[in-house]
């Protein structure tokens, strides 16, 4: 257990981030599984599901959650197969 102030806080501002990473983790997962299901049948709904993976992934590389490079990658790759 922490024993300074600053430790205690730091351990709250922590839980409070990580539960906030996951919910976050697991809408852009979510996201980028309906879009690789509709990829497949393209027309409206896959590109309508592009549009929500790529902004989730843009906000995930800004805040961090993931690497921005890894989120440009995977937004390339993701675009290649809806176009396909």
């Amino acid at each position: 257990m922490p024993r300074t102030k600053s430790a205690k806080k730091q351990m709250r501002r922590a839980k409070l981030a990580t539960a906030r990473n996951r919910s976050q983790r697991s809408t852009l997962r979510t996201a980028l599984k309906r879009l690789r299901a509709l990829a497949e049948s393209g027309g409206a709904e896959g590109k309508a599901a592009y549009r929500e993976a790529e902004k989730q992934l843009d906000r995930a590389g800004r805040k961090g959650l993931i690497h921005s490079n890894t989120a440009a990658r995977q937004k390339s790759r993701l675009a290649k197969r809806v176009k396909a």
